[in-house]
């Protein structure tokens, strides 16, 4: 008994724990529903797809599926690993699959990742782990749709409303980690799972923190209660002593990800081309880079990132010219006496949103637009007003794929409850071209298809690009094998010792 005793805590006391921190509750753990950021972190250690990014993001590798292929343009074979376990003990297997895309294509849905399927003629399995999907064309995303990921058919069969299910909080998955503690509002813990089939991970636990204050994140952070964390420039340059680059290693790239101000272009007021690009003439983009981020980000021009094939390098940033901003605000009907004005919402969670917008607001002013503002709580902001639509405008980002796909942000089809197309963007050329470029063979021609794209959207204004920020990760020195790539530091996690 005392040799049991003693190995139990010889086991807690050498257990690794990373601490990192969340700045909401998560909504749904749960692949094809996570939506917000929260949900989609953690669903990342829970779940694989059959497919992903290499650290370079530069080719599409196997996750669940071991090898696959096109039998033709049009038929995508998939081999799956045979070594996989759910959770719970079970095997992984082809009917996973096939149950995870009958769900995404089914009515009782709402999710942003069913879109990318719209293409799929149907999947058929072959044998216990190979599956064929077969397209109705040509698709240019075949690929990185299987990307998403895999729900458990033995779990999930039966679910009549998968949307309020109590797997979204109790989820069981396939990935390097499972749930053990769910706390609102304090504490979500992940354990290793031990029959992961890439092999154990090294790190026995993950302690998300729920956080919602980013001074008080920071603040662990310095104290060395997080071991990872994501700091801004400001903090970067004028609020880190050397002690602290003694005990953390710092980590920069570029983000896959900018940040906008979307008007929601369902309102009568946003519909007049002229005050958008009045709005958007009348701010300074590089002055928010310059107050915001110290030489830690770039202007954004349009709604594609740098460096990838749909980018228009031709395209530039308007710069701010408040006279011309007046005299489009006039014809439009709008002066002193009758002044444009708007409301900006957005969430706190972002410690550098509250302080764009401020600045927004006062650039804003000098082209006579009065601008009110409303600062949210993550959760109350995607509940009340994101969601709904109840907004004059939002100030958010979008993270994006090596791959973009405008479809999920442009097209009018995407202008429904679960859909990307937030602001009510409808233009039909715009749709005839994503729907052309859909199944383009030519990578060049595709390549200038979303070049002309990049231009149409940008000149009408339907967001205000703003910046794309540099990705600054903070890493506790004590924490071995990382190592950074363009993809970030995360892509070999199970490597990790601490």
């Amino acid at each position: 008994m005392r040799y049991l005793i003693f190995l139990f805590l010889s086991i807690n006391l050498f257990a690794s724990t990373l601490h990192l921190a969340t700045s909401a509750n998560p909504s749904r753990l749960n692949p094809i529903l996570a939506t917000d950021s929260s949900s989609s972190e953690i669903t990342g250690f829970l779940f694989n797809g059959l497919l992903k990014y290499d650290k370079d993001l530069s080719t599409i590798i196997g996750d669940l599926a071991e090898k696959f292929y096109f039998e033709d343009e049009k038929t995508l074979v998939f081999k799956l690993h045979k070594n996989i376990k759910w959770h719970d003990g079970k095997k992984f297997s082809a009917k996973d699959v096939l149950f995870t895309y009958n769900v995404l294509i089914s009515p009782k849905i709402s999710s942003p990742y069913s879109a990318n399927f719209r293409f799929v003629q149907g999947v058929e399995i072959v044998d216990e782990f190979t599956l064929k999907v077969r397209y109705k064309e040509p698709y240019f995303k075949a690929l990185e749709t299987w990307m998403m990921g895999i729900l458990p058919e033995h779990i999930l069969k039966e679910e009549p409303n998968l949307m309020n299910s109590k797997f979204n909080t109790n989820p069981i998955g396939t990935g390097a980690y499972k749930l053990e503690q769910l706390e609102y509002s304090k504490n979500i813990i992940l354990v290793a799972f031990d029959d992961y089939f890439e092999g154990r991970a090294k790190i026995d636990k993950i302690s998300f923190h729920v956080i919602a204050d980013p001074m008080t994140r920071f603040l662990m952070l310095k104290s060395g209660a997080l071991d990872v964390g994501n700091i801004e420039p400001m903090q970067y340059e004028r609020q880190l002593n050397d002690d602290f680059f003694k005990k953390f290693n710092i980590y920069e790239n570029i983000s896959q990800s900018y940040t906008y101000l979307g008007f929601n272009l369902r309102l009568e007021k946003f519909k007049n081309p002229k005050v958008r690009e009045a709005l958007s003439l009348a701010i300074n983009r590089q002055e928010l880079v310059d107050i915001l981020f110290f030489n830690h980000a770039k202007v954004c021009s349009g709604p594609f990132l740098p460096g990838t094939k749909a980018f228009n390098e031709d395209v530039k940033a308007p710069l701010q010219n408040i006279k011309r901003a007046k005299e489009l605000l006039k014809e439009a009907g709008y002066d002193e006496k009758n002044p444009f004005t708007f409301e900006i919402a957005t969430s706190n969670s972002s410690e550098l949103r509250p302080y764009a917008a401020q600045i927004l607001q006062h650039q804003l002013k000098k082209a006579g637009v009065v601008v009110t503002l409303r600062v949210m709580e993550w959760q109350a902001f995607l509940n009340m007003v994101v969601f709904p639509r109840k907004f004059d405008s939002v100030l958010l980002g979008w993270g994006l794929s090596p791959t973009p796909d405008p479809y999920m942000f442009w097209h009018s089809d995407s202008d429904k409850q679960g859909g990307f197309n937030l602001v009510g963007y409808h233009n039909p050329k715009i749709n005839k071209m994503i729907e052309e470029s859909q199944n383009m063979i030519d990578s060049e021609k595709l390549n200038a298809s979303w070049r002309e794209m990049f231009k149409i959207i940008t000149d009408e204004n339907p967001y205000l690009f703003l910046y794309i920020p540099n990705s600054i990760t903070t890493v506790n020195r004590d924490i071995k094998n990382i190592e950074s790539a363009p993809m970030g530091i995360w892509h070999n996690y199970i490597k990790w010792e601490k």
